[in-house]
Order: structure tokens, then C-alpha cells, then sequence
């Protein structure tokens, strides 16, 4: 069966889990309605990024993309994927491992959302488990979906992110510390004396630009670790259908520098609704010897929130020492699961994987070298 419906006659509600793998294709306007009226909406659960991900990546069959409608407006979405891990089937979020924010899409004005998006999920058979593992706070995956289910629930702490209030750079700088605001002041002036040129890529260009992108950043990461899946083709294919169709409709921003005419870096940044965060950049590694890049790019990302509406900008994923400098506001993600009601497996599943995901932190935070030990590794390799 492609999808399993079931209206509920006389309330003007009606409910369906898509299995089919086309079945993204008649659901661009109403997706960016729901999108639009769930203020804590994040680029990751744009209707680009979705299809986008599950084109590249998705496994036929595996679909799991359930839908809530009111009055036969779209109020409530899960975009998920049936996986198999620890011999337990599991819903997972499409995205994953890509998307720095897992969360479901519920309409701020719906009250009875998330309840009928809870018994869509329950009626759908095959599954013991839901794992979303990067939930932003004040999501609503967290705040709407967890309250409503009727099941065993587990929370994690999951990744730290650093977040900073959009503003000019200016206006930044002078909110920092006496010391900190001479060096940031000697970097600023230092890029302005570099002569490097910034441009936004139109949406045309974005295959040319992704491919650019992808390059500089394999230029930077190389001899150092990172993540090999950005260097394969299917990447290169998704981001570059994602980007496209991301800055044609404004969740998404390009910005390439030039020096000399040559091009140096390229920054990927992704706007939602209350944020704006630079998700991928490439840079020459000789070019840090002529600027701080961190500077450059925050320099550019942090007035395009402001223009944007975006009360805030986002550092993503990881507390790395260059982010801390400037000061920022914690923001800590966690991990849910959750258990189908009367699910052994599940339970199993739920308990398991958050003990392991508890030892896991536990580990990072009392030896943090491990980390760079194991980057050192993968950079060999």
C-alpha cells in the first residue's frame, strides 16, 4: 500500500502516511503554508531540503511521511524514514546525518494538531520506535509531539549550539570585552585592506557555485579529517538541488569572495524564520594567512539576518573555541525518543540507545582529546 488515509468524519479532519516515493512532488505549496505558520521552523524542514535529501538519498520504500490536515489545510507533517538499527525498525528524520536541527512541522493556530499527527504515526504498523536526534529547544517535536504521545519517552542531551543575536558587525564589536574587541577591530581592518570581492550567487548559478563550494571545502579539510560523504557525488548532487531551489525562494544564501579575481571561499548560508546560520564554507587554506576567515563570514552572515527579519544567528552544530570568542549564547539541542505504547522492542530500543548516547557525552566531556585523536586518525587515513 503507498499510503494509509483515514478521515475523521464531521470534524473536517483527515490524516495519511505516504509511502510512495514521489510523494513530495504535489506538496510544495502546501508545505510552505504549514512551514509559514510554525514560527520555530528551521531551513532543515524546508520543502527543498526534504525532497531534495530524500531524492539523493532516501531508500525506495522506506518512505514514512505522515500528514494532518484541518478543513483540508495542511496543519501537521512528520517527514520520516524507516531504518533498521539494533534490530529494532525505527522512524527516523530525513536529513539525517546532514540536518543540524531534527524536529516535525505542527501549525502554531492548530490546537488538535499534534494529536491527530500522534495517531497518524500510531495507526501506521511496522515501526517500535521514533528517533529524532537533534531537537532544537522550543521545538515542536519537543514542546507539542512529546507531551501528546502516549508511549515511553527518553531525552538526551545531544549537540551544543552557539547562537548570537543578528546585528551589524559593528554593533557585535562593541558588545565585546575591551580585548577582545581590539583584536576583532584589527581583523576587521585588516580584511578591508584585503581587497577581497563578496557576491551572492544567483539561483541559476547554484550548480556551478555548490561544486565550487565543495571543492574549496575538500581544499581546507584536507590532510585534517572531516566528513567524507561531502566529498562523493550524491553530496554534490543533493546540495547542489537544494541550494538551487533554496535561494530562488530566499531560505538560502550564497556568498563567494574573490582575491585578485580569483575564487578563495564560498559560504553556504541557510535562513529560516528566527535564524539565519552559515551551514558549509571552503576556503583556500592559504587564505588565512592574508585573513581571519571566521571574521569574513560572520561579517557577511550576520547583517544578511538582520535584512532578513532573523532575530537570530546561528553557528550550527559543535562549541569550538573560534565560536566562543565572540561571546555567544548556549542553546543545547537534545535527543528524543520515543517508545510505541506496549513495545517491548521499542522500549528496548529507547532505553538502550539513550544510555549509550548518555556514556557516549559523559566520555567527550571528561576527555575531550579523544576527539582530536580521532580526528588526527581520520585525517591520516
Amino acid at each position: 500500500m503507498l499510503s494509509e488515509s483515514r478521515r475523521l468524519v464531521g470534524l473536517g479532519w483527515s490524516a495519511e502516511v505516504r509511502h510512495n516515493d514521489d510523494a513530495f512532488d504535489d506538496l510544495e505549496g502546501d508545505w510552505s503554508d504549514l512551514v509559514s505558520r510554525y514560527a520555530a521552523a528551521t531551513p532543515f524542514q524546508s520543502y527543498a531540503w526534504l525532497r531534495s535529501w530524500w531524492r539523493a538519498y532516501g531508500r525506495p520504500g522506506a518512505l514514512r511521511l505522515a500528514l494532518v490536515r484541518h478543513d483540508g489545510r495542511l496543519v501537521a507533517a512528520a517527514p520520516l524514514t524507516l531504518r533498521h538499527r539494533a534490530g529494532c525498525p525505527v522512524l527516523a528524520p530525513l536529513g539525517e546525518p546532514f540536518a543540524d536541527f531534527t524536529d516535525v512541522l505542527i501549525a502554531d493556530d492548530d490546537a488538535g494538531a499534534a494529536s491527530r499527527l500522534t495517531g497518524a504515526l500510531l495507526r501506521q504498523p511496522g515501526w517500535q520506535a521514533i528517533d529524532l536526534p537533534e531537537v532544537r529547544p522550543g521545538s515542536a517535536a519537543g514542546t507539542r509531539l512529546a507531551p501528546a504521545w502516549p508511549g515511553r519517552r527518553w531525552r538526551t542531551p545531544a549537540s551544543l549550539c552557539l547562537e548570537l543575536p543578528a546585528s551589524e558587525i559593528a554593533d557585535l564589536v562593541r558588545a565585546l570585552p575591551a580585548h577582545s574587541r581590539k583584536t576583532v577591530r584589527r581583523r576587521l581592518n585588516q580584511l578591508d585592506r584585503s581587497g577581497i570581492e563578496v557576491r551572492e550567487v544567483e539561483p541559476a548559478d547554484a550548480a556551478r557555485a555548490t561544486a565550487d563550494l565543495l571543492r574549496l571545502h575538500a581544499r581546507q579539510w584536507q590532510g585534517r579529517g572531516g566528513n567524507p560523504e561531502h566529498l562523493t557525488g550524491r553530496f554534490q548532487e543533493f546540495l547542489a538541488t537544494a541550494a538551487g531551489d533554496m535561494l530562488a525562494d530566499g531560505s538560502a544564501t550564497l556568498f563567494e569572495y574573490r582575491l585578485e579575481g580569483r575564487l578563495t571561499a564560498s559560504s553556504l548560508v541557510l535562513v529560516g524564520r528566527e535564524l539565519a546560520g552559515g551551514y558549509l564554507y571552503g576556503a583556500e587554506p592559504e587564505l588565512r594567512e592574508r585573513v581571519d576567515v571566521t571574521t569574513m563570514l560572520l561579517a557577511d552572515v550576520l547583517p544578511l539576518a538582520l535584512r532578513q527579519g532573523c532575530p537570530t544567528m546561528s553557528m550550527l552544530r559543535g562549541a569550538e573555541e573560534h565560536k566562543r570568542r565572540w561571546r555567544p549564547a548556549e542553546s543545547q539541542h537534545e535527543g528524543l525518543l520515543l517508545a510505541r505504547p506496549g513495545s517491548a522492542r521499542g522500549a528496548a530500543y529507547g532505553a538502550g540507545v539513550s544510555a549509550m548516547r548518555r556514556a557516549r557525552r559523559t566520555a567527550r566531556d571528561r576527555a575531550p582529546w579523544l576527539r582530536a585523536v580521532r580526528d588526527r586518525i581520520r585525517g591520516r587515513r
